[in-house]
């Protein structure tokens, strides 16, 4: 099938040309017609599946043959700037097709100062991009009219409920025209995804892409036995047999990502932190050099890492395991993206080793241990102490937060 055949107009299809669109994957497929048909649409699909793509088509169609005006929130300035950029191309190749209603596009994200972006929604904007924090800032501004909004898309639902913005979204939410169109993508469907889908959706259009072997990411997942204080000896083996080959590594902690990139660094290994608590001009940096080439190695924290979209990104690495399935199907959906091929390594220590199965059960996979030449592990998972955390698909409850409080003040 063709993207001629989904019913966008004559100069959304061309500027999808000119963006070297030429087949469409199965969610834009299943996606298009029903934003076309003014349908609230539920999308499931695997990161790198072209979802974002899925949405923007059908919506420039809509604002270019209508009044449409778009809210898109995500997660995090780096998918904000990702997604700002994907729609500025496609706006981009269609004013060079002499279009006569322009598009006013603004990108709004904290991190940076604000006044800059309120000069910036001065006489409104017909698409706006925004991480929940910020717009809500922007809200009380008066920078931002949010009932001028008549189409809402949730990207990365799930990441926006796991860190936290389940206040902020019901905010926005209650702000919103009660009569609109809204578009919620989520690569998985947690319980607390689900209630916020039933609550925000009116009869949705309901897409499912299930991985098959021509549709799932290829991606070579891998897990390594190491002992803990052997694992970055282990990383730095791993890259130096890669050498060249970027490499995104995510860690727990930003105390952990500085060390970590501090140890490889010590190495002759050109690296680079990257967490939260880093300016945007800082975070902008370290992409583009990461991007380019030059740095070939990223340490993120997962705060920071959600949203990181490098074309052709050949490996990542858990370094520290992430808390929950859900974090690592988004960790290693940085690779294999977009039709290419990657590695996803995880270093699975006697202590971890029960988390990581339960993280394989919940991912329905089963990798075999192996064990790196030289870096054979000395401990045993009888002699760890387990992995406390468990895995969740959400932060803690409160409840897990009383009894583990609880527990810590028997001990002490």
């Amino acid at each position: 099938m063709s993207f001629s055949a989904l019913g966008l107009s004559p100069a959304v299809l061309l500027a999808a040309s000119k963006k070297s669109y030429i087949t469409p994957t199965p969610v834009q497929v299943a996606v298009i017609p029903a934003v076309l048909w003014g349908e609230d649409v539920l999308a499931q699909a695997a990161t790198g599946s072209g979802k974002t793509a899925a949405y923007v088509l059908p919506l420039l169609h809509l604002m270019t043959t209508g009044s449409s005006k778009v809210l898109i929130l995500v997660p995090t300035r780096e998918l904000a700037v990702q997604v700002g950029d994907e729609i500025k191309g496609f706006l981009a190749a269609l004013s060079k097709n002499n279009l006569t209603k322009p598009i006013k596009l603004a990108t709004v994200f904290g991190g940076v100062a604000i006044n800059p972006q309120m000069m910036q929604l001065r006489g409104g904007a017909d698409v706006l991009v925004a991480t929940p924090g910020r717009l809500l800032d922007l809200i009380d501004k008066n920078a931002v009219r949010p009932e001028f909004f008549n189409i809402l898309v949730l990207d990365e639902a799930d990441r926006l409920l796991d860190m936290g913005f389940a206040v902020e979204l019901n905010r926005i939410l209650a702000l919103l025209p009660a009569k609109r169109q809204s578009l919620f993508f989520s690569a998985t469907f947690p319980d607390e995804v689900n209630a916020l889908a039933t609550g925000i959706l009116h009869m949705p259009t309901r897409v499912m892409i299930e991985s098959t072997e021509t549709t799932k990411p290829d991606i070579l997942q891998r897990a390594i036995f190491v002992d803990a204080e052997r694992r970055a000896d282990v990383l730095a083996h791993l890259i130096k047999e890669n050498e060249g080959q970027r490499v995104l590594v995510f860690v727990a902690s930003k105390q952990g990502a500085e060390q970590l990139a501090n140890q490889l660094y010590a190495k002759g290994i050109n690296t680079a932190p990257f967490h939260g608590e880093f300016s945007q001009g800082r975070r902008n940096q370290v992409l583009a050099e990461f991007k380019s080439g030059s740095l070939q190695v990223v340490v993120a924290t997962d705060l920071a890492g959600r949203g990181i979209d490098i074309d052709g990104l050949p490996f990542v690495v858990n370094y520290d395991l992430p808390r929950s399935p859900i974090d690592y199907t988004h960790r290693i959906g940085r690779t294999g993206r977009n039709g290419a091929s990657g590695c996803a390594i995880s270093f699975v220590t006697a202590a971890t080793e029960a988390h990581f199965r339960l993280i394989e059960s919940r991912t329905h996979i089963r990798l075999t241990r192996e064990v790196i030449a030289g870096f054979e592990p000395q401990q045993t998972s009888a002699q760890a102490v387990p992995n406390p955390g468990g895995v969740k698909g959400v932060r803690m409850s409160k409840k897990d937060k009383l009894r583990a409080a609880a527990a810590r003040a028997e001990k002490e």
